[in-house]
């Protein structure tokens, strides 16, 4: 007999219920999976994903969002570890292991523990601050938190400290908390600030603090800790300045190596400052510290030692600071080409860095050059029988020696010594078209230096088909350009028989693409026996008593032709140095200042 069809439908339906009943039927993510899930989204920085799968969400994505905030990471790694069930099933705990990366290597690891319950809604993560790191309780924040060491101090050749850290204090100004009187206050800044910074102007702060958003700091000066205890009293209740301090590579004394330790501090920035320690720590609602979490302190730099000598650097000041015009003085050691020292007075570092860049006729220091591409000829020596007349005539142009003095017929070595524009002429005129050019190199004038910590410009000496030209340049006072660095190479050149490759930051490398062939032997004896008769009988007496001097003196016109600097290129034992005294009107100054720098090294 048949079925009743609605019978079959029935026993359908109930062999249905049962296995329904069995748990076929999806119950939702498991305790593992929603704490999988809430570490993922917490890791790529998604906290409302992550808040939501909490029983607490507004309080969970609160803090989560400040974590987030406050640590800043780079990346955040999160996995679970174990899960652990309760013993009502309804309970479970999930392990985990955190990774935090800030960069540069800084990495924080740690494990910690969430409970899960399991509610109408499946399971959740039941909020605590100890979710994010077990250590972290009610009302408390994470902060990431960075600690510099101090920059490590740059030495001179002798240990001695040239820079080390300070404090320093930056006097700034807030326009947009200044009110409305700002030249006022600038006028009052300006006038309280004269007695350490004279240079400052109410015109500059005014026009500073124009060009500055209303809520940043427009720094005025920064000075020393010492400089501003002098004229704190002045400025420190004035509207909208604010004095924020710093700790900076300074200078162990004011305006000492003015023109070479900044640029030396700057190249080294990086090596001195160290590696940063960090540290993650809990703080209270008040913002104080309550517990270290991870540290990583810091690592210092090691001191970074230079070339400089303290002793003439400080001789070399000594003898330039005086000096009403632009003065300097570079001097450099042959055997090693390190660099001893660069020294401005107040006047010259107005226009820079001069000593090491600044373009000048080298005026008859550059006879040195000459004599030695005549020399190098190999038709003159030192005692060759030349022409010192008044004056000469090369081409039309009208060449005369200083005051038109006249030696007649005299040795080489006599018209070096007593420096006969009119001979020097003639020798270049007749010279080879690049035969000056190839001297100067062979001396490093003219060649291009990558000197770590410094920039430098030698000099320059044109090749010329022009015998006038030549004539001119011979005596330095053509188209020949050289800086005090660039003089300073070519006597130390002379002295060590090759071109010197300067020196200035131990274990870092000068680069140069200039490798000329030196000189031959006999001709550097001879220029060297010429340079030292420039002391003992020539334009240079007054080094007489300052040892065993060798150099050369130079007046050098410029402009209209009325106006000169004085030079005074030379060296003694294994010190080579060039004195540049600008508009000085002879050399007889720049003497003066070489004498009083020899006296002290």
């Amino acid at each position: 007999m048949p079925v009743p069809r609605f019978v079959s439908v029935l026993s359908g339906l109930l062999l249905l219920l049962p296995v329904a009943g069995c748990g076929l039927v999806d119950s939702g993510p498991s305790a593992k999976d929603v704490a999988a899930a809430f570490l993922a989204s917490f890791a790529s920085g998604n906290n409302a994903a992550a808040a939501d799968r909490t029983d607490a969400p507004e309080t969970a994505r609160r803090l989560l969002d400040t974590t987030r905030e406050e640590l800043s990471p780079k990346s955040v790694s999160a996995s679970v570890t174990g899960v652990d069930e309760g013993s009502d099933q309804q309970s479970t705990k999930a392990r985990f292991d955190v990774s935090w990366r800030f960069g540069q290597g800084r990495v924080w690891k740690y494990s910690g523990s969430m409970e899960l319950n399991e509610g109408k809604r499946g399971w959740k993560v039941h909020w605590r601050p100890s979710v994010i790191h077990p250590k972290l309780a009610a009302q408390q924040t994470l902060d990431f938190r960075e600690q510099h060491p101090k920059p490590a101090p740059i030495l001179g050749r002798n240990g001695v400290r040239m820079m080390g850290p300070e404090e320093l204090v930056r006097v700034t100004v807030v326009p947009g908390q200044v009110g409305g009187d700002l030249p006022g206050v600038a006028e009052k800044l300006a006038s309280g600030l004269e007695e350490v910074a004279p240079s400052v102007t109410s015109k500059g702060i005014v026009d500073g603090a124009k060009a500055t958003p209303p809520d940043q700091a427009y720094t005025v000066v920064t000075l020393r800790r010492a400089d501003y205890g002098k004229v704190k009293s002045r400025i420190y209740e004035l509207p909208g300045v604010r004095f924020p301090t710093t700790t900076q590579l300074v200078s162990s004394e004011q305006n000492y190596g003015s023109q070479v330790l900044p640029g030396v501090a700057e190249h080294l920035d990086e090596r001195v400052h160290g590696t940063a320690g960090w540290s993650v720590v809990t703080r209270n609602v008040a913002g104080a510290e309550v517990r270290t979490l991870h540290k990583v302190p810091p690592k210092p730099a090691e001191a970074v030692k230079t070339t400089l000598d303290d002793r003439v650097q400080r001789a070399a000041e000594k003898a330039v600071d005086p000096i009403g015009k632009s003065a300097m003085i570079v001097a450099m050691q042959p055997s090693s080409g390190d660099l001893l020292t660069v020294a401005q007075n107040a006047a010259a570092d107005r226009a820079g860095a001069v000593s090491l860049t600044g373009q000048y006729p080298p005026g008859s220091t550059f006879k040195i050059v000459t004599a030695l591409a005549a020399l190098e000829t190999g038709r003159m020596n030192l005692d060759t029988p030349v022409e010192c007349p008044g004056t000469t005539v090369i081409g039309n142009r009208l060449i005369p020696n200083s005051h038109e003095f006249d030696l007649g017929t005299v040795p080489l070595r006599t018209a070096f010594a007593q420096s006969c524009n009119t001979t020097f002429a003639h020798i270049a005129a007749d010279l080879p078209s690049g035969a000056l050019s190839k001297a100067a190199k062979q001396l490093g004038l003219g060649a291009d230096f990558v000197t770590p910590g410094i920039t430098t410009i030698t000099g320059e000496v044109p090749t010329t088909d022009d015998r006038i030209q030549r004539a001119a340049n011979g005596f330095g006072q053509g188209t020949v350009l050289a800086s005090p660095f660039g003089m300073a190479l070519v006597t130390s050149s002379v002295m060590r028989g090759e071109m010197v490759t300067p020196k200035l930051i131990r274990g870092e490398k000068t680069e140069t693409g200039a490798s000329p062939s030196a000189p031959s032997r006999s001709s550097l004896d001879q220029l060297r026996t010429m340079m030292r008769e420039v002391v003992t009988g020539g334009t240079a007496t007054e080094l007489k008593g300052m040892g065993e001097v060798a150099g050369k003196t130079g007046t050098a016109q410029f402009g209209d032709g009325t106006r000169s600097h004085g030079w005074f290129v030379g060296y003694r034992g294994d010190m080579a140095f060039a004195v540049l005294v600008t508009d000085a009107g002879s050399s007889e100054r720049a003497v003066a200042v070489a004498r009083s720098f020899l006296e002290n090294t």
